[in-house]
């Protein structure tokens, strides 16, 4: 006997989302949520108020069918909690023309989506909040935009409960046990058993993988910084689309204002390991705050170059940058959405459908199954074995 047909541990950024379709698939009943504090608790990767969407990358693997199905479902998403999530205001890709903007445009190329390329004097006549040199140049995403993070997670978490899905806040999962029978789920004193189970709690998830794969992750820390517009109707989400900027020595992206006063602009990629996801340090380094507003400096000259709002927090990276989405090795009942990277939000919606579709068994589409060999957990298993 168990106690339900699927349980999703982690309900953050795939977890909320794999929890949601699962309970549109099944009716709901026999798919529980595990969530170890509450969705889109303070200290979860999904804080900050917004993530980038966008349909133009420079990755090597070809994201564009899975872009594509997350797409329609953050607004099937919207349809069913009735709240605006994804705010498509255009994004750019800005740059040297014979780097950064040129791996994008051989993205887009091969893609065949659909963009605009600016040289400097155009993107200084469309978007003058941007300081640029003669050498630069971006691509426009019309389709880009941002995600509001945390109303996301809730939504979806909410539209699980209503398709009759069960939430079991402050249960945090202390193991998975896996027989040919099920998986034992362990909280505490407390156990569970499910035909199947998906992994998704994020920077919480090595204890719950196997070694081969545990030992090729671990927590990372992620930074977020504000600051505040001069004009502050020059950054709106009309005026002012996302950005991703990289140069030689500098790198920044951004979105627009919210609240009508600060605009996030934050380093690119400059997040660094963690020894605990709980312990993650908040406070930003005197290196990293000097960069930051370096970077604001040089790049955006509308901002008061002086972090107004600062925050960090978790992430579990892979050795390879790549995420981990799929069956675990040696588990065939055990599934796993995490991994990200810090580059997960926009996929999330896409993720957690595939993923609750294969462990419900029920057929997901071919183009995203090829798209998603690169994420194939089993990858570490088979290096270990080496």
């Amino acid at each position: 006997m168990t106690d339900g047909e699927l349980a999703v541990i982690g309900l953050g950024t795939a977890g909320s989302m794999a929890l949601w379709q699962a309970a549109k698939l099944s009716g709901g009943g026999d798919v529980v949520g595990f969530e170890a504090r509450t969705p889109a608790h303070g200290r979860s990767a999904v804080g900050g108020d917004s993530r980038l969407f966008r349909m133009t990358f420079r990755e090597q693997h070809d994201l564009s069918p899975l872009l594509q199905s997350s797409l329609s479902l953050w607004r099937e998403l919207e349809s069913d909690s009735g709240q605006e999530i994804l705010t498509q205001c255009g994004g750019l890709s800005i740059g040297d023309r014979r780097g950064y903007v040129e791996a994008i445009l051989r993205n887009v190329r091969e893609t065949g989506a659909p963009h605009t390329v600016l040289d400097a004097a155009a993107l200084r006549a469309r978007y003058p909040q941007h300081r640029v040199s003669d050498d630069d140049a971006a691509v426009l995403d019309p389709r880009a935009g941002f995600l509001r993070t945390e109303r996301a997670v809730l939504s979806a978490v909410a539209a699980a409960e209503s398709h009759g899905a069960q939430v079991l806040a402050s249960t945090p999962v202390d193991a998975l046990h896996e027989d040919a029978h099920g998986v034992r789920v362990v909280s505490g004193s407390a156990s569970w058993t499910f035909e199947r189970v998906i992994v998704a709690a994020g920077g919480w998830s090595r204890h719950l993988l196997p070694t081969a794969v545990a030992d090729a992750v671990e927590p990372y820390r992620n930074f977020l910084t504000w600051f505040l517009a001069r004009e502050p109707a020059s950054y709106t989400p009309d005026r002012f689309p996302i950005f991703i900027r990289i140069q030689e020595r500098l790198s920044m992206y951004g979105a627009p204002s919210l609240d009508g006063a600060t605009v996030k602009a934050t380093l690119d990629g400059r997040g660094g390991p963690a020894s605990n996801p709980e312990d993650v340090d908040r406070e930003l380094t005197d290196a990293e705050v000097a960069e930051s507003e370096l970077t604001v400096r040089e790049f955006l000259p509308g901002l008061v170059p002086s972090i107004v709002r600062s925050d960090s927090y978790p992430d579990l990276f892979t050795a390879d940058r790549r995420p981990l989405i799929g069956t675990v090795p040696g588990r065939p009942r055990t599934y796993v959405a995490t991994g990200f990277s810090g580059a997960g939000f926009k996929i999330a919606s896409g993720v957690g459908s595939l993923i609750a579709r294969r462990a419900l068994g029920y057929p997901t589409r071919p183009d995203l199954e090829g798209t998603l060999r690169f994420a194939d957990p089993g990858r570490f298993a088979s290096l270990m074995a080496r």
